[in-house]
């Protein structure tokens, strides 16, 4: 009985600091419809993980327990700004648990922040949920750290899997389902209130879980206010490999969702030829047609085990993604919907028929 009391103790611990996140939001922000997403959200807050997974505070001496204070051998990965530790803790209590047993979690730990634009942030964070997301699970603030904790995903980064030697090819159906997996991720950041801009979207920041199914990780980097009613973000903190850039970013320093859908373009051209970004030779003003397909290069590992009609939609696809006209390309719903009809119902079902 004691540890339910525990457990109910610190979600209502959890529930206060969010509070006081969401006053200091309300106080930073000059935008009052963002001031009223934070307060519906408050004021709507029950604990219901079918409606939102709830990130909760941990204390700084279990994180640094639940990664032998950041020893190597727990080391994953290192960006730009933060460094990524593997680490087991408690589901429930979120203290740390032994090795290989509990739940595995990625901890990043941050290296350079402004503390209250990353309260903010996390505020805002705690508020997604989704199954093409990789959730957060808990947050440290504690001192002079800035410490999220995300749910580990074990299969590692699409980019991996498409160029990395040593990787199994995936089969057609397996990267179309890849392709949609990542479409319904950002159709659910665009479709929110404020809709949510991923600033750092290329393949290796795409993950992939025990059965290869994709999320998206790094989809919230600092949010800004919409400038206008196109969605469009006037952002100095932009991440964006220039590979995966929107020409319009380039000339006009504006992320939008359009932006996001170029991106997704060109993560769609990796998945089907095999070839970075940064390797692709497609001309922007490309048109292709059936008897030009071989041209576009499709991978050789899929050695023609693909339907040549899907292929070809697939392709023109990309293409009206990676137009350089933002308003002549499609919305990501309207890509989910399209990619839907090439997998049908069958294989969505049976995941490992895919392979």
């Amino acid at each position: 009985m004691s540890r339910v009391y525990d457990l109910w103790e610190k979600l209502v611990g959890a529930v206060l600091d969010r509070e006081e996140l969401r006053r200091l939001a309300l106080r930073s922000s000059p935008s009052s419809s963002l001031g009223s997403s934070f307060s519906d959200y408050s004021s709507g807050f029950s604990y219901d993980s079918t409606a939102y997974h709830i990130a909760l505070p941990m204390e700084l001496k279990e994180i640094i327990k639940a990664t032998e204070n950041f020893q190597p051998a727990m080391f994953i990965g290192e960006g730009g700004m933060c460094q990524a530790f593997r680490a087991w803790i408690d589901e429930h209590t979120l203290i740390a648990s032994n090795p290989e047993s509990g739940l595995a979690v990625a901890i990043k730990k941050w290296k350079n922040f402004v503390k209250q634009d990353w309260l903010k942030e996390i505020d805002y964070m705690v508020q997604l949920s989704h199954p093409n997301l990789v959730n957060l699970i808990g947050y440290c603030t504690e001192k002079h750290h800035m410490m999220l904790v995300y749910e580990f995903v074990p299969n590692g980064k699409l980019k991996d899997h498409l160029f990395t030697n040593g990787y199994p090819s995936f089969s057609w159906a397996r990267r179309i389902k890849v392709a949609l997996d990542i479409a319904r991720g950002l159709s659910y950041l665009h479709e929110r209130d404020i809709p949510t801009i991923h600033r750092d979207f290329k393949s290796s920041n795409i993950l992939l879980d025990w059965e290869l199914n994709a999320k998206l990780s790094n989809y919230c980097y600092g949010t800004d206010d919409p400038v206008d009613e196109t969605t469009s973000f006037q952002t100095p903190q932009v991440f964006i490999n220039p590979s995966y850039t929107a020409p319009e970013y380039t000339t006009k320093g504006h992320l939008t969702t359009k932006s996001n859908v170029y991106t997704f373009g060109v993560v769609l051209l990796e998945l089907l030829s095999g070839t970075r970004a940064s390797d692709l030779k497609l001309k922007k003003s490309c048109i292709v047609t059936k008897t030009t397909l071989q041209q576009m290069n499709m991978d050789v590992r899929l050695s023609s085990q693909y339907p040549r009609d899907d292929a070809y939609e697939v392709v023109k696809l990309a293409l009206r993604c990676i137009n350089i006209d933002p308003e002549s390309r499609p919305i990501i719903s309207d890509v989910v919907a399209a990619l839907e009809q090439f997998l049908g119902d069958e294989p969505m079902l049976q995941i490992n028929n895919l392979d």
